[in-house]
């Protein structure tokens, strides 16, 4: 690891950078419009992996729904998901519903604004806590978020992956001595929409960049090789069979997946366990008759450590005589009338795919 020998204090970095934001910034996102911790804190949460453009809806119909730390906490976990539906990442989700409760039991319902008191609450780590004073209270913090990263180690050509113990390190201190004294929030949103918009992963606008002759990356010519990627390891693939029970008035049975592990707290789709036959599980564990199924094509979906291959089985179900489908195992989703229930994008994008002659009521 090696960082270029740079006077950090004698850099105009942190003019440069604000300098660019006054003429290219942005400064009228939806969250923008309140300071308020509480406002600042969804915000960044949904921002945590993912891109500014997917989040706008997502933030407004959120705060539309949950306007303070109240109505949040005092929701069904069911009703903050399903918000979050799409969205990806559940357990930020999660996390914000069992903060917001934190936050009414333990602070009050006042959003603590201590950086430390930040840190205790699920979903908010060391950047996060940074951004959210910052942005709200304009008090001095530092962030280091992606976006950052690659600012920072373009900028000092950082070797080695920001995942490593020791490169973090040495890019949280520069980060904080680029941190100016005064227009703090500016600078913050301003360092962020840099990396995103101009020094991006992807085809850098090195030529149009304010910071170009002090940049070490650009001078060496590698600046699409900072910062140095995560070693690659091949993601295993796992398999599961799930059924589409749709009944005669065309519901759709769905099932709560645990609190922890892949869509935790989601609804989800009956799986099949392996070995069973997908006729008799269903008559014996769930009370339903298959009358016509059809198998439709595997679905791949990918989290951040495994591969999953989902093989949908649609069937159009009747119940079975003097067989009930056991308390717990369910309920009867109307695709067409949905509630407030969170369901994750691929079970939504199943539901939608449902075969004609399955989906089709039976009268």
């Amino acid at each position: 690891m090696k960082t270029a020998c740079l006077e950090v204090a004698n850099t105009p970095f942190s003019p440069a950078i604000l300098a660019w934001y006054d003429q290219h910034g942005r400064k009228s996102l939806p969250w923008h419009h309140s300071v308020s911790a509480y406002g600042v804190w969804v915000s960044e949460i949904m921002l945590q992996q993912t891109q500014v453009a997917t989040v706008i809806p997502y933030y407004q119909r959120f705060m539309a729904q949950f306007p303070d730390v109240e109505s949040l906490a005092n929701a069904e976990l069911d009703a903050v998901l399903h918000q979050w539906s799409g969205l990806g990442y559940y357990a930020r989700g999660r996390n914000l519903h069992k903060a917001a409760q934190l936050i009414r039991d333990e602070h009050g319902g006042r959003f603590p604004t201590q950086f430390e008191a930040l840190l205790k609450l699920p979903g908010i780590g060391r950047s996060t806590a940074g951004a959210i004073l910052a942005f709200s209270t304009g008090t001095r913090h530092v962030i280091l978020d992606g976006n950052v990263k690659r600012v920072l180690c373009r900028y000092h050509a950082v070797d080695g992956w920001p995942g490593r113990a020791a490169v973090a390190k040495q890019l949280w201190q520069l980060a904080d001595q680029h941190t100016p004294q005064t227009r703090i929030a500016e600078y913050t949103q301003a360092i962020m929409d840099f990396g995103a918009s101009c020094c991006t992963r992807h085809n850098p606008c090195c030529e149009s960049c304010p910071l170009q002759s002090q940049c070490v990356a650009h001078q060496q010519g590698r600046a699409v090789q900072y910062p140095t990627s995560k070693p690659r390891k091949k993601l295993p693939v796992r398999a599961a069979d799930l059924l589409v029970l749709v009944n005669k008035q065309g519901e759709v049975l769905l099932q709560q997946r645990p609190a922890t592990g892949i869509w935790g707290g989601l609804w989800s789709l009956p799986e099949l366990p392996e070995g069973a036959l997908i006729s008799d599980w269903c008559h014996h564990r769930l009370g339903y008759q298959v009358e016509q199924m059809v198998v439709g094509n595997v679905v791949r979906h990918t989290f951040s450590h495994f591969h999953l291959d989902i093989s949908p089985f649609y069937l159009r179900v009747a119940a079975v005589a003097n067989v009930v489908m056991e308390s717990g195992l369910g309920v009867w989703y109307n695709s067409q009338n949905p509630d407030q229930r969170g369901l994750a994008a691929p079970i939504q994008r199943l539901i939608k795919q449902i075969p004609p002659q399955i989906k089709e009521r039976i009268l």
